[in-house]
């Protein structure tokens, strides 16, 4: 009964460590895996000595193979298939060159500067070629940087566990069976590859068709189906051929996201609690079992062969890798930073250091101290400065400049040269020969094609620019364009012109939230058209004043109110960007409108304006000069 309650417990404070830790991560904004690194370090034998993991003997690899299972299945269940086709390239160079790249970097660091025999030092090196999507994924969720960064990163994590993995296991025969040819090592890597990858695939397709075929069954039954499915096949996978159940688990996950399940949502949910759980518990009783004497038994050559993987090896793959890529030196200098590593180095790093010891050959506790120390200095160094990173470079969402603008009318080629004019990139989109050949006349770059096609989307880059604005004629295309584009590409900002009743108003979903109307509520787009093509619109510009801002805001919002202006941009800071309806301007924007004049156009030709010349920007006085009559808001 004592031992059974101490194998209880050990789990039990485990699993509210691991939780506390990912509350505290949550809170402050920083990578779960720092404070479950310290938490399992500081609860171990080397700190407060509450658990003790060995005590759990082969439960923990029990522990370690299933929750691995489950964690990489998430990742593969998480990876959208058009996302990853417009990285394909840099992504399969990354999982193959950039493997055999850390594979020969990290094994020739390890043995030239922290000492190890070959041997050793390639078994490192296998070991941490993954990244995991266990760290990769909390850190784009803080983070939040340009989305083909985020693809390729989420892309790598995921499908470089498995290979890696293999790969460890690859090495470590090798180590045990000396006398191995090279066409033996080969044939072993590739046989688990192949078995895995066969064996995922078609366990996908099945769990797919069978959760179609058997909609009568609850929610909460379909996903523990799928779970007992995962752990079924990465146990079959592992009986044919030992370490190929993880490459099974990850292709099993991306066939089941493309069977377009109804229930995916509710199931990708499911999966990733499940997640969060194993992850938190395994660092927890990983970390615990670490001998922090051992790490600092390593030395200084250690910590250097750290920074040679970090600093040297690592952008060497990323500039192989990405060489033809389309990717600018922003977005491969912030790959080259970030490659931490996770679960999967530690877990296997673990078990070979038991398994070495049986073995009879040094180094077990050696390679596992070295593979932590790896973890906690990319952890700590790339992950807590990737938030900096990001921003230095420019690379987040938040900063995306460009605009793709649906519907080549007056207005759209007026926010569109506006935008131009600015130095940011432009495409405009029509189905209108018309339109579209006015729109060319005004030197605008534009696609005659329907917004809906997602390869024409796709190939101008969508994924990549900064604002998407859905402003044809009818506002429901428009509702319909834009939630295609939150859909597909999740652009930094969605816009469009919508009726008020529209569902994508109501803020009910978290795609549809990100869809806001553009300008002003009930936008009479016809109407501002018109006094485009008409020549009775002045464009203007005012700041925002501290001094007297309830009474300028008010002015504007009576101008509006009575449909004589229209605010089309907002500039704050550096940033120029669509006015949002339900946006509230400060004190130091610069709001860009259009002002309804309807003065007939022989009085404003003798007045010495030309209707058919451009706009140009000007400070008006009917805006600047605030009537005494102007009411505040109700408060």
């Amino acid at each position: 009964m004592e031992g059974s309650f101490t194998l209880t417990l050990i789990i039990v404070i485990a699993v509210l460590a691991g939780i506390s830790a990912q509350v505290l991560g949550e809170l402050i904004k920083v990578p779960s895996i720092v404070f479950l690194l310290l938490f399992g370090i500081l609860l171990g034998a080397d700190g407060l000595n509450i658990i003790h993991p060995h005590d759990l003997g082969l439960g923990i690899e029990v522990l370690v193979s299933l929750a691995v299972a489950i964690i990489l299945f998430e990742g593969g269940l998480n990876l959208e298939l058009r996302e990853l086709g417009r990285v394909s390239g840099s992504l399969r160079n990354l999982v193959t060159l950039g493997t055999l790249i850390t594979l020969l970097g990290g094994g020739m660091a390890a043995h030239w500067l922290g000492e190890f025999p070959w041997s050793i030092a390639f078994l490192y090196a296998a070991l941490v070629v993954v990244t995991g999507p266990t760290v990769i994924s909390p850190l784009l969720k803080q983070v939040a940087v340009d989305r083909q960064v985020a693809t390729l990163l989420e892309g790598e994590g995921v499908l470089i566990d498995p290979v890696g993995a293999i790969l460890a296991v690859v090495v470590f025969d090798t180590i045990v069976n000396s006398d191995a040819v090279p066409l033996e090592i080969f044939s072993s890597l590739f046989l688990r590859l192949g078995i895995g990858a066969a064996i995922g695939g078609l366990g996908g397709w099945l769990l797919g068709l069978f959760l179609k075929r058997f909609n009568v069954l609850s929610e909460d039954l379909k996903n523990l189906v799928v779970l007992a499915g995962v752990w079924a096949l990465f146990g079959l996978s592992q009986f044919l051929r030992s370490e190929s159940g993880l490459m099974a688990t990850v292709v099993a996950g991306i066939v089941l996201r493309a069977s377009s399940l109804p229930e995916e949502r509710m199931l990708r949910r499911f999966k990733g609690q499940l997640t969060v759980l194993g992850v938190s518990v395994l660092f927890i009783l990983l970390a615990a079992d670490l001998s922090i004497d051992s790490v600092f038994a390593l030395g200084w050559g250690s910590v250097w062969t750290v920074l040679a993987l970090m600093l040297v090896v690592r952008p060497i793959s990323v500039i192989c890798c990405t060489w033809t890529s389309t990717l600018n030196w922003r977005q491969k200098l912030f790959l080259a930073w970030v490659a931490p590593k996770g679960i999967v180095s530690a877990s296997v790093a673990s078990l070979f250091a038991i398994l070495l010891t049986q073995q009879g050959i040094t180094g077990g506790d050696s390679i596992k101290a070295l593979v932590f120390l790896t973890i906690m200095m990319t952890v700590f160094i790339q992950g807590l400065s990737a938030r900096w990173v990001a921003k230095g470079l420019k690379i987040t969402t938040q900063e995306a400049t460009g605009a793709v603008i649906i519907g080549c009318n007056p207005l759209g080629r007026l926010v569109g040269r506006l935008f131009q004019e600015s130095g940011q990139s432009v495409v405009m989109i029509d189905t209108d020969p018309e339109a579209c050949e006015i729109a060319q006349e005004e030197n605008l770059s534009v696609v005659q094609s329907s917004a809906l096609d997602v390869d024409m989307l796709a190939d101008i880059g969508v994924h990549s620019i900064g604002t998407f604005l859905a402003l044809t004629s009818n506002g429901e295309v428009n509702s319909v364009l834009a939630q295609r584009a939150v859909e597909e590409f999740e652009p930094p900002r969605v816009l469009a012109i919508f009726p008020q009743n529209d569902q994508n108003s109501n803020h009910s979903g978290k795609k549809k939230k990100k869809i806001n109307q553009a300008f002003v509520p009930q936008l009479k787009i016809k109407t501002w058209n018109e006094y485009i093509r008409e020549g009775q619109v002045k464009l203007g510009k005012t700041i925002l004043r501290a001094s007297g801002l309830e009474f300028q805001q008010a002015h504007l919002q009576a101008l509006i109110r009575s449909g004589e202006l229209l605010p089309l941009l907002v500039q704050r800071g550096d940033g120029l960007n669509i006015a949002i309806a339900s946006e509230q301007w400060q004190a130091g924007d610069q709001i860009i409108y259009l002002l309804h004049d309807p003065r007939p156009k022989l009085l404003k030709q003798l007045s010495g304006e030309s209707a058919a010349s451009p706009l140009a920007l000007e400070t008006l006085p009917a805006v600047e000069e605030i009537p005494l009559t102007v009411s505040l808001p109700n408060q």
